[in-house]
């Protein structure tokens, strides 16, 4: 059993619900024109079945990775980071493929119940659309990298990751709720993509040197490293002016602009990579970076539903 806890890679998981506890709290402070009270939109059997499902996807990721680079040799000793369940011989090919399908079953059902308590039977094309969602989400999760033409074998990685950490995961969760789209959500959706296509692009800087080697050809092989940190920072640091132009937008009050506190670790990270020279020395950057964005989300949730100020004076 260590070894499955192991291979579901459990530091991920906080990083991967930050978009649904935004999506999700951004629908409880702000109903729509045709809902008068927040109860109304916000429900929390969707909340739950929305991050059971979106863990699900990224335990599935997880599981498919150390499949595919297993198989295919990358996961070797040139590899920096900590050995993966197959490259160590816990658990075998076999075993894994046997937990990817049964993963995929597994959240299918999830994503199913949970189309299913945001619809009912009252808008059927929104149901086809997001089991389409579904679908293509669990695909991606799994031909990252398996199979001949795995995607992230061919720098694909960052657009799917921004695409379904990001917008699918804040947008997506928010039109369960709400049935439409706020513009203005689209901010932090973004900003949560691009921290999450950074904790990637960290994990490919690190492992720049053994996925050259081994024919994996990220967006780190193509442009190097050096370009790579540029990139870094333009992510982390587009994400954290997208977080306050998006608050400026909602008419923030002083106090809500507490979520500013999460930008102190990711100063702190950004720091790091700047004066970093060897890459193993970046693998505690990449938990820094997941659970900043996590704190993030938490905190600006929080101060989406409340001002900080009426707590201190009603305590």
């Amino acid at each position: 059993m260590k070894h499955w806890v192991e291979a579901a890679r459990l530091r991920t998981l906080p990083l991967s619900v930050s978009g649904i506890i935004v999506g999700s709290m951004f629908a409880l402070a702000y109903p729509t024109t045709d809902v008068l009270t927040p109860t109304e939109v916000f429900n929390w059997q969707l909340f739950g079945f929305a991050l059971l499902t979106t863990l699900g996807l990224q335990v599935l990721s997880n599981f498919a990775n150390d499949y595919g680079d297993g198989i295919k040799g990358t996961d070797n000793e040139d590899r920096i980071g900590p050995k993966r369940a197959i490259q160590s011989g816990v658990i075998s090919p076999e075993a894994m493929k046997r937990a990817i399908i049964i993963t995929s079953v597994l959240t299918f059902i999830s994503a199913l119940l949970l189309i299913y308590f945001a619809f009912g039977e009252a808008y059927i094309w929104y149901s086809i659309l997001f089991i389409v969602l579904g679908l293509l989400a669990i695909a991606s999760a799994i031909r990252y990298t398996v199979g001949d033409t795995a995607y992230g074998y061919r720098g694909f990685g960052d657009f799917f990751v921004f695409v379904f950490f990001g917008l699918v995961s804040t947008l997506g969760v928010n039109f369960l709720y709400s049935k439409e789209v706020d513009y203005r959500l689209i901010l932090p959706a973004i900003a949560i993509g691009f921290l999450s296509v950074g904790v990637l692009n960290l994990n490919n800087m690190r492992d720049e040197a053994s996925d050259r080697k081994a024919g994996k050809n990220t967006i780190v092989v193509k442009i190097g490293g050096e370009k790579a940190k540029k990139y870094h920072y333009f992510l982390v640091i587009s994400a954290m002016v997208l977080v306050l132009v998006f608050a400026f937008l909602k008419d923030f009050n002083f106090d809500q602009y507490i979520f500013v506190v999460a930008y102190f670790p990711l100063t702190s990270h950004l720091i790091t990579v700047y004066r970093n020279k060897e890459p193993r020395a970046l693998d505690p950057e990449l938990k820094k970076l997941a659970l900043s964005t996590f704190l993030l989300s938490i905190i600006l949730s929080l101060c989406m539903i409340f001002f900080f100020s009426d707590v201190i004076v009603n305590s």
